[in-house]
């Protein structure tokens, strides 16, 4: 099968249920664990949002007119607290209403231990699962992407805002109490959140006291002791037996391939 690779689409099962994305072909893989799996890159890339061919890929799948010029590709995407809308300077403010001025939800998350996040309201649980996390859970519902990048410093300052991807993918993580460390970080960011509330108002953030904790499990056989990365613009072909999927990570005796990464590049499947 031959097509451009897209980000891995799954579903919230036990495990989790993944389909390769190539081209418009939807390839189940869990059935596939335990088998030989070979991924060749015929050297092709096409941009994710113009489709036109490239020969360099910027922001997992962009070509650089569309990196430099899509409100997605910004640095504020990254850093939403970096959000320069209301300066008049967003590159596509429609954009921005549709997907900045929507509810977005800060939470805690398992993956290579506690971390803080945030996510838009229509990306759970996939947020969580594409960074690996074992447990999840929302602990804030905000107005808007810019209020959640404050929020988010704010617990920052004491509990991770980042996952280490080799240590998610070796499954060292231990088990967390969300709960009572949401109740933690609210109480210790109580002046911050405050103040947030008394400059946008009180309808600007929501504390989540019902929301439970969501377990997360991944469709693994064997982990990786050492994690070694395979790269398409270095090795053009992937090949080895499916061990597992995390993350957008596939887990081969071989080494491991970050799907996502390679978004747009062109490659034959084969199992």
């Amino acid at each position: 099968m031959l097509g451009t690779l897209r980000k891995m689409k799954t579903e919230l099962q036990q495990p989790v249920k993944y389909h390769l994305s190539l081209g418009e072909q939807l390839i189940e893989l869990n059935p596939l664990i335990g088998q030989t799996i070979k991924l060749n890159y015929t050297g092709k890339i096409f941009c994710v949002h113009c489709q036109r061919s490239i020969k360099k890929s910027f922001n997992q799948g962009f070509c650089y007119p569309c990196f430099t010029t899509l409100a997605q590709c910004d640095m504020c995407i990254m850093k939403p607290e970096l959000c320069h809308y209301d300066a008049g300077t967003c590159r596509e403010p429609e954009w921005g209403d549709e997907f900045c001025f929507q509810p977005h939800y800060v939470y805690l998350a398992n993956s290579s231990g506690i971390k803080v996040g945030i996510t838009r309201h229509t990306q759970i649980p996939t947020r969580w699962i594409d960074q690996g996390a074992v447990q999840a859970l929302p602990i804030l519902k905000v107005q808007s992407r810019y209020i959640s990048g404050l929020a988010e410093i704010a617990i920052a300052e004491h509990v991770s805002d980042k996952t280490s991807w080799q240590r998610m993918l070796k499954n060292l993580q231990e088990p967390v109490d969300l709960l009572a460390k949401r109740d933690e970080l609210l109480s210790e960011c109580q002046e911050q959140l405050a103040a947030i509330t008394a400059k946008f108002g009180e309808q600007a953030i929501e504390l989540l006291p019902e929301e439970k904790v969501i377990d997360i499990q991944f469709p693994v056989e064997q982990y990786p002791v050492k994690v070694k990365s395979f790269n398409f613009d270095k090795v053009a072909e992937v090949e080895g037996v499916l061990q597992g999927i995390k993350g957008q990570y596939l887990l081969l005796d071989t080494g491991v391939i970050n799907i996502r990464k390679f978004t747009g590049y062109e490659v034959e499947f084969e199992a």
